[in-house]
């Protein structure tokens, strides 16, 4: 008998809408609050093109974000030369638009103060040359890299490539993850809640290297996971409770307003307010912060990712109200000081 592979399912990045962002207006939260934003994109299109000027139009909507970090989205790669090193493109091209940011021209911002790259773990001993292709090209501000290991059977990949199951515990992989450590290189893991104890074994194997995991870790929403989300965040609580224990691990705080978690925003008649996003994600945010603590969570953006279900304003609108009963201590930690120490940025407070 031949078995049945379930077809996977698309759910596409929803496209940035600025009529329907522009229906909620709300007034800026603790507006003094400084913030670094951890987790942001640039691109040219895809499918929306999203500039230095797209995102310093978002920032400047009231909230005193102060600094950021890009991360690797396969943006501007090289079109020639050897195919490992063309995602030293990427560098060249957020470098530039980080020089311009640190020029003055958008004000106290430095918008991509560190860059977060991507250079193959496949690689082997290889990948050396690739980090110092990138370091060159980023002129101080290349922090690390990230290679995603997002799988699901049931989901198809929301950007190319995709990845192979089990790509954390491939012993190829960790030939070149290992190289990041003597260079003190920062990872982005990035992988759905299934796959979690894959990120926990390799955190076991690796104790030394710094390494933040996106998104919450990718609690599923969609496809075989739609309406089981008690399911869902049991099992996910259970792995965010195990990974907290491995103390080389931050979190990034955000990334739930993409379609594969299900919340499903981007179908209502009006972006959801503030108070919307902070209910339906608090069970997360107060999960995640008892688990790490507050000194090892960031709040992110995703933009402009998460643009597609939310306005910049709103979503970090939900994060305040999310932090309101944590001490000043704490929110210093979750707006800027995590960040700020595990990227190795200049502080901004």
């Amino acid at each position: 008998m031949v078995s049945q592979v379930p077809e996977r399912q698309p759910f596409h990045h929803p496209p940035v809408r600025p009529a329907w962002l522009a229906k909620l207006t709300e007034d800026i939260l603790d507006p003094d609050q400084p913030i670094v934003d951890p987790h942001h994109h640039l691109w040219n299109a895809r499918p929306d093109r999203y500039l230095l000027e797209d995102l310093v139009a978002d920032v400047r909507t009231g909230h005193n974000v102060l600094a950021t970090v890009f991360i690797q989205c396969r943006s501007a790669y090289r079109t020639d030369g050897p195919e490992d090193m063309q995602p030293i493109g990427e560098t060249e091209f957020v470098a530039a638009a980080a020089r311009e940011s640190a020029s003055g021209a958008y004000g106290p911002l430095r918008a991509c103060a560190g860059i977060v790259g991507h250079a193959d773990c496949l690689l082997g001993e290889r990948i050396d040359a690739v980090l110092e292709a990138h370091i060159e090209a980023g002129g101080g501000r290349f922090k690390g890299i990230r290679h995603s290991a997002t799988y699901d059977p049931g989901i198809e990949p929301t950007a190319p490539p995709g990845a192979p199951p089990g790509l954390y515990r491939d012993a190829r992989f960790r030939s070149g993850f290992a190289r990041l450590r003597n260079r003190g290189m920062t990872f982005d893991a990035w992988l759905y809640h299934p796959q979690l104890a894959d990120l926990l074994d390799l955190l076991w194997a690796f104790p030394d290297q710094k390494v933040v995991l996106n998104h919450f870790g990718g609690p599923l929403g969609v496809g075989p996971y739609a309406g089981l989300r008690p399911e869902v965040f049991a099992q996910w609580r259970a792995y965010i409770k195990e990974l907290a224990a491995c103390e080389n691990l931050c979190l990034k705080l955000g990334g739930l307003a993409m379609n594969v978690n299900g919340f499903g925003f981007h179908n209502q008649p009006l972006p959801p307010s503030s108070g919307e996003m902070a209910t339906a994600w608090r069970p997360y945010v107060e999960t995640a912060i008892e688990a790490f603590g507050a000194d090892r969570c960031m709040f992110e953006s995703n933009f402009p990712v998460d643009k597609g279900m939310c306005g910049y304003p709103s979503l970090w609108n939900a994060f305040k109200r999310l932090a309101a009963d944590c001490s000043d201590d704490e929110k210093a930690a979750l707006f800027h000081r995590t960040a700020t120490r595990f990227y190795d940025l200049p502080a901004v407070a």
